[in-house]
């Protein structure tokens, strides 16, 4: 019997071993950043986030959307752990509630907008003022209350000397995501949208003239109070790095030290 228990318990010792070396400790675990992103760096971070997986193995979760709303939901208390924004504003806005980094605020790119039509469309628009012909009778421009590549659009109007006679026209995209694809599925006959969702586009886009608008400096922070302060530093690092600018450049954007496209 004595002979019966031993066994047992040799039995039990080597399940509860290798119970323990086989169930991973929550410290063990990969690691998932979630960064809220405005909706013109979908297919550009989507790309950074694949490489900087594979670099580092470090997973990274997007919640892409207009900056205005992502914002909203920081002060809210959204579990995020870093935000890259459209324009600065707004990193500023959540720097004056105590809600990021200081020291990790920076600029990471500057954004352009584009007069985008589909490839088929009948309509030849060469400058923002064309959306002003009697033809163009649905423009699509992102929200400009929440979403900053929708001011710039609305600035470019305004500075065109148009907005007035266009504004009936408009149709309001959550985001520029959306504002985009009302246009390609043909819900309107034009948009202004990002250069960075319009690059890789099948659609027909003329680049807006910087002149007409303020600055798109967009600039990125790490949340206060992420449980990954360490890995979304990291991360915030990559962007800015030469790998993360050669990213940014192919999809169109202007980085820190270099000069506006004309």
């Amino acid at each position: 019997m004595i002979m019966v228990y031993r066994a047992l318990a040799l039995i039990v010792a080597v399940t509860l071993s290798t119970a323990c070396r086989s169930s991973p400790s929550v410290a063990d675990l990969p690691v998932t950043l979630t960064v809220s992103a405005a909706a013109d760096l979908t297919p550009a971070f989507e790309e950074l986030g694949r490489l900087f997986t594979n670099e580092t193995g470090i997973q990274v979760t997007f919640n892409f959307g207009s900056t205005g709303q992502l914002t909203q939901q920081i002060e809210q208390g959204a579990p995020v752990d870093l935000l890259a924004a459209a324009n600065v504003s707004f990193v500023d806005q959540l720097e004056r509630q105590d809600l990021i980094l200081p020291d990790t605020k920076a600029l990471y790119a500057q954004g352009r907008i584009t007069l985008w039509t589909r490839s088929d469309s009948p309509l030849k628009l060469e400058r923002v003022e064309d959306l002003a012909k009697p033809e163009v009778r649905r423009i699509a421009i992102a929200n400009p209350e929440h979403a900053p590549y929708g001011e710039a659009a609305r600035q470019a109007l305004q500075s065109a000397g148009i907005w007035e006679r266009v504004s009936p026209r408009l149709v309001f995209g959550e985001n520029i995501s959306q504002t985009l694809q009302y246009a390609e599925t043909g819900n309107v006959d034009a948009a202004i949208v990002a250069l960075s969702l319009s690059v890789n586009s099948k659609g027909r886009w003329v680049l807006i003239s910087e002149q007409l608008h303020q600055p798109l400096n967009q600039a990125l922070a790490v949340i206060r109070g992420t449980r990954h302060e360490a890995e979304a530093r990291r991360f915030a690092t990559f962007i800015n790095s030469p790998q993360g600018r050669s990213v940014m450049r192919k999809y169109g954007f202007i980085l820190p030290g270099e000069e506006p496209l004309r």
